[in-house]
């Protein structure tokens, strides 16, 4: 009853005082910043606020002036402040999946900055196959962070990209990612963390921000019939770890350079990912040298002491986290349980020295001790900065990039906004607005829905036709009436947040309640062409779409940001011509029934009818593939140039040189320099102008149970109409052409390899 008073109180108290409260928080203008000489000249003398010394003298400084207590200040997200050294409190988590979002705590919009540019949901982004724009959109995204933290409404360490495969069409947090692929993902993550975080200037270890690698490892169950990932053991070979789950963190640590990772909540084959010292330790700052701070995933610590029951006491479950390698608690575990772990004896404070050490040395990277922001690299963006006509229409371009034409009946579309003179729009997600940017987003600078953009081109008749996506009860004769009577008709489908999201798995693939039968009815009544649009995370079984002669077109939009609408009709109306290309299969219903989400190998198994997982594995039917796409012309590939062998060398006294051998060890010395081109002639047929994606695939031999095919390369061209050009890629041996055999070791495989490039085909021999 209490809390009601005092909730009944605020809201009139806040009612009272709204002009006073949003003149205060729009005149909030000064960043976070250490060592402000200019209100408190004494932080001049601390080693650690001259920024003329090293990042290391820097930090060491630092550590050696705290106390254990004021130490343990520094390993959880909500920093505590030390007004002795003039070091105010500091927030971690701020987070920038696809633009500058307020989910977390170290951001917020005011009056000041009241939005930020939001991209398209990354499955989507993804989706355009283009490195370049990934690394675009991650540049606008920092520079609209930095702009809001000078004027203190945002951090500087933000817990994006999520890089986890999407190995299962079901996950609700598949839409966060940038597919199945971990050649895609490994691409898609070292391109949006460099544009995030690589700084001008010509000291290579500045931060513009810094990203964060997330969730590591092999997560993809977020909360499947009864199933959580508090409490989840991912069960993984060695093969499918190092061959599917680990190839994107490596990528983003070693090529991205990644400022952070972040373990994940479930257990990987028995030990929480965040008190793994294998995973954390040993492979990330070991082999992979992360040059900054390991963080868990929110509460994960608590998780596995509470949910878990990883440890027996709080205390031994803080140090088990901490001599893992964890430097940064994104909750308050560690701040409560870490100070009676080393007075127990179950941890040094010199581990505690360790963590802190890396937290700092990122900070330092940002800036953040070096005196006011607005005199620093930086220091000039501000509000004007945020949410600018190129920003917004970066935002655009990635929508349209991304956006995925998986069926045309006999050309019907582009639709000419000449002989079309009215349409039909219709569908649950047709005049959306939030439901176009999907999760972990922040509040946009405007939307443009599909019924807005559509209405740009022609006039047209509106019928939501459900009053959800849920679809209880479709209103099918009002839609029927509107698509008899207009030149075309557009559906707009799919599902939301309420059916896939973090914590929230899909059971089936089918599309929700009464949509096909919506769909199927329209398409019956309608005169003209049928558009189906799809907006979603994931795929579906849409088997009955594809084969009604009626419905002539169907797109995939995923959940495309602010400029959704914009660019849903640019694709319509032939402004743009789609160049997107699905990053993840679409499986049809009957799979779900054989797979259960918790299974986490990849490779088929014969013997119990297990069918695999993703286009590399999988051995079933699918509606659609990783890698469809239509486009308003047609390709052609030619090979120019491509060996038909190639020659390992190897010492003398090798054991291949006199035993049968399937593979040999990918080593270093047999590696070196050992790589060939493949040079293609890609031509433009038709006369429609067109952005193109080359993919260079490969079916290696079939030793140690190798994939179908997998991905070596990718490269986007533009072609105007009736032109050609060349694109060349170069493979790597050792590393293109190499698998993982079961014990996880990297072996390139002896024998004949089948390169692919749509329709063609080479064969290569790769001997001794």
């Amino acid at each position: 009853m209490a809390s009601f008073v005092v909730s009944v109180f605020l809201v009139l108290f806040s009612w009272h005082c709204l002009s006073l409260v949003s003149v205060r928080v729009s005149a909030q203008t000064s960043p976070v910043f250490a060592c402000d000489a200019a209100t408190n000249p004494q932080v001049a003398s601390f080693g650690f606020c001259n920024a003329s010394l090293g990042t290391d003298a820097r930090v060491a400084d630092l550590v050696q002036r705290l106390t254990l207590q004021e130490k343990v200040l520094f390993i959880v997200n909500g920093a505590g402040s030390v007004s002795r050294l003039g070091i105010p409190k500091y927030e971690w988590w701020s987070e920038a999946l696809h633009g500058v979002s307020n989910v977390g705590p170290g951001t917020k919009f005011t009056g000041l900055v009241s939005g930020a540019t939001s991209f398209p949901q990354v499955i989507l982004t993804a989706a355009s196959f283009n490195t370049s724009l990934f690394e675009a959109i991650g540049r606008v995204v920092s520079t609209e962070a930095r702009a809001m933290y000078n004027v203190g409404l945002a951090g500087l360490t933000y817990w994006s990209p999520n890089i986890n495969i999407f190995r299962d069409p079901r996950w609700g947090r598949g839409q966060e990612t940038p597919g199945e692929d971990p050649l895609l993902s490994s691409k898609y993550g070292s391109s949006y963390v460099k544009g995030l975080q690589q700084a001008d200037g010509d000291d290579p270890s500045r931060l513009k921000v810094a990203a964060c690698c997330k969730h590591y490892t092999a997560y993809d169950v977020d909360n499947w019939k009864g199933v959580d990932r508090y409490h989840f053991n991912a069960v993984v070979t060695q093969q499918d770890m190092d061959d599917t789950f680990q190839p994107p963190f490596k990528s983003c640590v070693i090529d991205g350079n990644v400022a952070s990772v972040m373990c994940s909540y479930n257990q990987v084959n028995g030990k929480p990912t965040c008190a793994d010292p294998d995973l954390l330790s040993g492979v990330i700052r070991g082999q992979w040298k992360l040059n900054g701070y390991i963080v868990s995933d929110c509460d994960s610590v608590d998780v596995f002491y509470n949910n878990q029951h990883y440890t027996k006491t709080p205390e031994e479950a803080a140090a088990k986290a901490i001599l893992a390698g964890l430097d940064l608690n994104c909750g308050s575990f560690l701040g409560q349980h870490t100070e009676a772990a080393v007075k127990a004896g179950l941890l040094n404070e010199s581990a505690i020295d360790k963590a802190i050490t890396n937290n700092f040395a990122t900070l330092m990277r940002l800036g953040f001790f070096d005196g006011d922001p607005t005199k620093q690299p930086y220091g000039e963006l501000g509000p004007k900065d945020v949410c600018t006509p190129e920003h917004q229409e970066l935002a655009r371009e990635a929508a349209r990039q991304g956006i995925v034409l998986l069926k045309n009946k006999a050309g019907s579309l582009p639709l000419s906004p000449t002989t079309i003179k009215t349409l039909a729009v219709i569908g649950p997600n047709a005049n959306v607005t939030k439901t176009m940017i999907g999760n972990y987003e922040g509040i946009p600078c405007k939307y443009t829905t599909p019924l807005q953009g559509l209405t740009t081109s022609v006039a047209t008749t509106y019928v939501p036709g459900c009053t959800n996506v849920a679809c209880g009860t479709a209103q099918v004769d009002d839609a029927k009436k509107a698509a008899a009577s207009a030149d075309a008709t557009v559906l707009v489908m799919g599902i939301d947040q309420s059916l896939e999201r973090e914590s929230f798995d899909r059971v089936d693939l089918l599309l929700p309640g009464q949509q096909p039968l919506l769909i199927t009815e329209v398409a019956k009544a309608s005169k003209g062409p049928v558009i189906l649009v799809i907006m979603s995370g994931g795929g579906f079984d849409v088997s009955f779409a594809k084969n009604d002669e009626k419905v002539t077109s169907i797109l995939w939009v995923g959940y495309p940001g602010e400029a959704g609408g914009a660019a849903i009709a640019d694709v319509i109306f032939g402004y743009y011509n789609p160049s997107g290309r699905l990053p993840m299969t679409w499986y049809p219903q009957s799979y779900v029934d054989k797979v259960p989400m918790t299974n986490m190998n990849m490779r088929p198994d014969p013997s119990n009818g297990y069918p695999g997982r993703t286009y590399r594995f999988y051995t079933g039917e699918t509606i659609y593939t990783f890698g469809d796409g239509l486009s308003y012309t047609t390709f052609s590939h030619k090979l120019a140039k491509a060996p038909t062998l190639v020659s390992i060398p190897l010492e003398e006294d090798h054991v291949c040189r006199s035993s049968e051998c399937k593979s040999v060890e990918a080593v270093e010395q047999s590696c070196k320099n050992l790589a060939f081109d493949v040079h293609l002639r890609v031509q433009n047929r038709g006369s429609y102008g067109a952005s193109h994606t080359v993919f260079l695939f490969t079916t290696p031999p079939s030793v140690h149970n190798s994939p179908r095919k997998h991905l070596l390369g990718f490269e986007k061209v533009s072609l105007s109409g009736k032109s050609e050009t060349f694109v060349r890629f170069k493979v790597d041996v050792c590393k293109d052409l190499s698998v993982v055999d079961e014990l996880g070791s990297r072996k390139v495989a002896l024998g004949q390899h089948v390169l692919h490039v749509g329709s063609l085909k080479h064969s290569l021999t790769v001997g001794i």
